[in-house]
């Protein structure tokens, strides 16, 4: 038996009983693979696409506190103590830093003084981190006037002007301030009084 063009064969014609049978078939299969997990099969998200950020960690609120850092100042046997400290967002990141004047603890006397900036702990526990040191000790000074203001710290230093001025009468000062520019703080000496 041939065929012409376009004749089908007996087995090739779709009836509405085939188009019936294949779709109960799809629906059975269907059916069953829904029903039939694996007994420790639990719902877990989507992963996170790699390179995504991760979540950010909750916004501590104020600064943190001082007296919490370890500095890196050598007092011997004597603790250091915080004599000034302000807060705010120094550098505009959302999350606000502390400033704190510290010193060595003493009975009589005025050891000098240095100025840190802390911040939150990466980790959200622990001790705050020192992230920058306006003043360091070994410079000898005093510090007076500590303000924190915007994303603005000031401050008075006070000096001496030789190792014969007594440590009781610093007698040099400047007025400082510390801004945030392009990453880093920039320190800028305001005028000295009197001066042209």
């Amino acid at each position: 038996m041939q065929l012409s063009a376009g004749q089908d064969l007996p087995h090739t014609r779709t009836r509405p009983v085939h188009w019936i049978t294949t779709a109960a078939a799809l629906a059975a299969v269907v059916a069953g693979s829904a029903l039939v997990q694996p007994t420790s099969a639990i719902a877990t998200p989507p992963a996170a696409a790699s390179g995504a950020p991760a979540p950010a960690a909750p916004v501590p609120p104020g600064g943190p506190d001082p007296k919490k850092a370890e500095y890196p100042i050598d007092c011997g046997p004597q603790p250091t103590e915080v004599v000034s400290k302000g807060s705010g967002d120094l550098d505009g990141d959302g999350r606000q830093e502390t400033v704190a004047v510290v010193r060595c603890k003493a009975g009589f006397g005025t050891p000098p003084s240095g100025i840190y900036v802390l911040a939150h702990p990466s980790s959200g526990e622990g001790a705050p981190r020192i992230v920058e040191t306006f003043l360091d000790p070994k410079e000898h000074m005093n510090v007076s006037d500590l303000a924190v203001r915007g994303g603005t710290v000031s401050a008075t230093l006070l000096g001496y002007s030789s190792e014969n001025v007594p440590r009781c009468c610093p007698d040099l000062q400047r007025k400082v301030k510390w801004q945030w520019q392009d990453g880093k703080f920039r320190l800028i000496a305001l005028p000295v009084a009197g001066s042209v």
